[in-house]
């Protein structure tokens, strides 16, 4: 799994035996994210507009590019990193071009877990290394 936090959104990548269980895995997640939340800010209610949005990735190449737009998002809405967005799973992944910066790594353990399909742990590396300067594309101006 991989995933990147924003100011008002958050995108994952997540792997499930199928639609159901993934379903299942983001609505728990959302109720305890939600929970937390409420109590840090002393009320109730709901947390989240909207439900999630799913998309299942068939070949190594949306999944590489999956990866690049959840790992590089803080970029696309106008974040500087010297290195990799401190806000996603980006410090701790393994696929980088060039290695992060022992500085930048959190001595924490890893939040998220280790892939496990073929696809997210090694299929989309077909495509090349993830490099920090090529981050998914500006949402255009309206």
């Amino acid at each position: 799994m991989e995933v990147s936090v924003q100011s008002n959104h958050v995108h994952m990548l997540v792997e499930g035996a199928d639609r159901e269980r993934v379903a299942r895995g983001m609505q728990g997640l959302c109720i305890r994210i939600a929970k937390g939340l409420n109590r840090l800010w002393r009320r109730g209610g709901a947390v989240f507009a909207d439900r999630y949005h799913d998309v299942v990735l068939r070949t190594p190449r949306q999944v590489r590019n999956a990866l690049v737009y959840v790992l590089q998002n803080g970029r696309k809405h106008g974040a500087r990193f010297a290195s990799v967005d401190p806000c996603s799973s980006g410090p701790w992944f393994p696929g980088w071009l060039v290695a992060v910066p022992e500085a930048c790594v959190p001595r924490a353990r890893p939040p998220t877990a280790e892939a496990r399909t073929w696809l997210l742990a090694r299929g989309w590396r077909r495509y090349g290394a993830l490099a920090w300067s090529k981050g998914p594309r500006a949402a255009p101006e309206r």
